[in-house]
């Protein structure tokens, strides 16, 4: 996937891009003004943070899933989740902002984009969850469940049959103090 309007970098540009930063005869047969574009980092860093956001809104609940636990009922979610957002769209749609993070404004397209990237996320830990409810625990209850058969087990039944210390020895213990 690739913008129209991108650097459309190839594979070769990746192997050589540091090849701009020494200067020199390495870096004559490269456009090296592909390499400070911002839109890559500003893709990255949006990519980033909505991934983080996603996995959030699925954190809220280990093995439920957001069907089941919805992320409304966790309000303070919501705000720590469209305060980031908030704070990213600053950073991307001031100018001054731009700057100092090396970013630029995403369109449409590029959000989009950025959305298509991040969104699986979702689906990948409902996923997850689902195998974790559907294998996982079933094997966890077997487990608990012959544990609590173990521990309801008696052992008092053979508390009076143990020997002690003295029908091993045949003789009293002193203690020393």
């Amino acid at each position: 996937m690739h913008a129209s309007n991108g650097p459309k970098l190839s594979y070769w540009h990746l192997q050589n891009h540091f090849k701009c930063r020494s200067g020199g005869k390495e870096s004559e047969n490269i456009n090296c003004s592909i390499f400070d574009d911002p839109h890559p980092m500003t893709m990255a860093l949006s990519v980033l943070l909505t991934i983080e956001m996603c996995n959030a809104l699925n954190s809220s609940s280990e093995n439920q899933s957001l069907l089941k636990m919805p992320p409304w009922k966790n309000k303070y979610l919501l705000y720590a989740i469209a305060l980031s957002m908030s704070l990213h769209m600053m950073i991307l749609y001031i100018p001054m902002f731009n700057i100092v993070f090396q970013i630029c404004p995403l369109s449409l397209e590029e959000w989009l984009a950025v959305i298509k990237i991040s969104l699986p996320v979702i689906l990948l830990d409902e996923l997850l969850k689902f195998i974790a409810r559907r294998y996982i625990n079933h094997s966890l209850k077997s487990k608990q469940t012959l544990h609590s058969m173990m521990s309801s087990f008696d052992i008092s039944l053979f508390k009076n049959n143990l020997p002690t210390v003295d029908k091993i020895y045949g003789h009293e213990t002193t203690h020393i103090e």
